[in-house]
């Protein structure tokens, strides 16, 4: 199998495991590329020292391509670029910022540049910064997500309608089927989260990836627009949520009931009353925690049984 996305990266399938807070560490990340895909450390979540040593770990565990997740809207940005070039990560996946802001200053230290973004508007202003790939990320998506609510079967169509550059499908995607289906809507490979955050290597607490296997359609939902957009599992902390929003709050009141550190209590630390649960839709098939190895190799078969049946329409 060859395509723009396994030619880009020099993987073996055209899959991208997530940077995801909380529950991507060189763990995972390294058990994703020794399985044959990119595995990504996420660094939202992580101090640049503590950065550092999750990216030296990962170097160790694996002599596959790996890279690093980086949301450009935290504080300490220059101190994490530097890190990232001091220990020679060769792809960085930015979000949640100005695509222009960083990728010209890492391309120029022969850094392979991806952007996530969750519209045709910013997909355009992407490439137009000058990223190797993007990846179009769906309402359905767990964690932070875009404004529109534009879903993935509609989002990658229109996205690829418009750009030159290689495109990743992210959003509902834990099955081989799923991925099939995006690469026919124009998707040169898939960027997959939920499923990964219910794998063995997933740096998530035990009491999170249980949660996750165990819900069902409808028990996640997207909220706290006025902030960032998060798409939540249903729990005590996310009715509290819904009960200050009948009295209209001001965005200081939504920000003090977030307080800090929320998603740490949730997804790390196991408090499922209190915590922010961020994960996908997708989640309701999502039923069982297995080896990154194992999800991989069930999705590759799934995509090849399911061009055998698409080939029979």
């Amino acid at each position: 199998m060859s395509n723009k996305i396994i030619d880009l990266f020099k993987i073996k399938y055209p899959i991208i495991q997530a940077g995801m807070v909380w529950n991507s560490g060189w763990k995972l990340a390294s058990a994703s590329s020794n399985a044959g895909i990119l595995g990504l450390i996420g660094a939202g979540s992580m101090y640049p020292d503590v950065l550092r040593e999750h990216i030296q770990k990962c170097k160790k565990a694996t002599n596959k391509p790996f890279g690093v997740n980086v949301p450009m809207l935290y504080p300490n940005i220059q101190e994490i670029m530097d890190i990232i070039v001091e220990e020679e990560v060769k792809i960085v996946f930015t979000s949640a910022g100005n695509p222009k802001t960083w990728t010209s200053w890492l391309k120029e230290k022969g850094i392979t540049v991806v952007h996530v973004v969750s519209s045709v508007k910013f997909a355009l202003k992407a490439q137009e910064a000058g990223v190797d790939a993007v990846v179009a990320e769906g309402f359905e998506a767990g964690g932070h997500n875009g404004r529109d609510e534009t879903t993935t079967l509609t989002l990658i169509p229109m996205v690829k309608e418009h750009i030159q550059i290689p495109l990743i499908a992210a959003g509902g995607i834990a099955t081989g089927n799923a991925m099939l289906a995006v690469m026919i809507l124009g998707a040169d490979g898939v960027q997959v989260g939920s499923r990964f955050v219910a794998s063995e290597e997933s740096s998530a607490h035990q009491s999170f990836k249980q949660i996750v296997i165990d819900a069902k359609e409808g028990d996640t939902q997207l909220t706290l627009k006025e902030l960032a957009p998060v798409r939540l599992i249903k729990n005590k902390f996310y009715n509290d949520v819904q009960e200050l929003y009948k009295k209209s709050p001001t965005v200081q009141e939504l920000e003090t009931l977030l307080g800090r550190a929320r998603a740490k209590r949730g997804m790390f630390e196991g408090d499922l009353v209190e915590g922010e649960l961020e994960i996908g839709q997708v989640s309701g098939l999502i039923h069982d925690i297995k080896p990154v190895s194992q999800i991989v190799k069930d999705m590759m078969e799934e995509f090849e049984i399911a061009k055998k049946k698409v080939s029979h329409l």
